[in-house]
């Protein structure tokens, strides 16, 4: 729980972010970071349409330079866009000057006001200067932990089942570290979501 949900630190760091959404409506924000890429995005859109759900992709700049395609069918598709920076880089190496040059120049390709920060975490300099920019910072209520080798795709269903409630903010990714477990677990995980009642929505900037 002290990983698939954020400390409470976390939250007062960042306390104008997006971390879940109103707790009254029956709906879940489904979300995922990395991508786009050839091997795990296009089974993504598949299975959010075979489900009718609608999803924020929290994409990498370079990839969807390399991956245009892709990036349009996600658009297509009628899902949000998100930045997370060009190269996936972590704000503690980075001044607040150098991070916000590679998110712009991420949003050159993607041009959304969305943003999430690599590894769900940057410097306070980092976060008050893209706010000043601009920016809407959208954290988690669930990170699902589907990129982690010590957990199966049982695991990774679970955590949603265990930690999903209304207004969550869900996050998935479409990578390669996590493609194998989504092509077991998301269509029982979307499933399950819609059985409970929740409705699929995105975030909108």
């Amino acid at each position: 729980m002290l990983i698939e949900q954020p400390a409470r630190f976390l939250r007062w760091l960042y306390p104008h972010a997006l971390w879940r959404m109103d707790h009254h409506e029956r709906a879940v924000y489904l979300t995922f970071d990395d991508g786009p890429i050839p091997e795990a995005t296009p089974f993504v859109l598949d299975t959010l349409d075979r489900f009718g759900a609608k999803a924020t992709f929290f994409m990498v700049g370079d990839n969807a330079r390399r991956y245009p395609e892709l990036l349009a069918d996600v658009r297509r598709r009628g899902h949000a866009i998100g930045n997370h920076t060009y190269n996936h880089i972590g704000g503690l190496r980075w001044s607040s000057w150098k991070y916000l040059y590679n998110v712009h120049r991420a949003n050159e390709i993607l041009h959304t006001r969305l943003f999430r920060p690599p590894h769900g975490w940057m410097g306070i300099a980092h976060y008050r200067t893209l706010r000043i920019f601009g920016y809407k910072v959208v954290m988690w209520d669930l990170v699902t932990r589907d990129y982690s080798r010590r957990l199966t795709a049982q695991d990774v269903l679970d955590n949603v089942k265990r930690y999903a409630r209304p207004g969550s903010i869900i996050t998935f990714h479409d990578s390669l570290k996590s493609i194998d477990k989504l092509r077991v677990m998301l269509p029982d995980a979307l499933q399950w979501l819609k059985d409970q009642g929740y409705e699929f929505r995105r975030i909108e900037s």
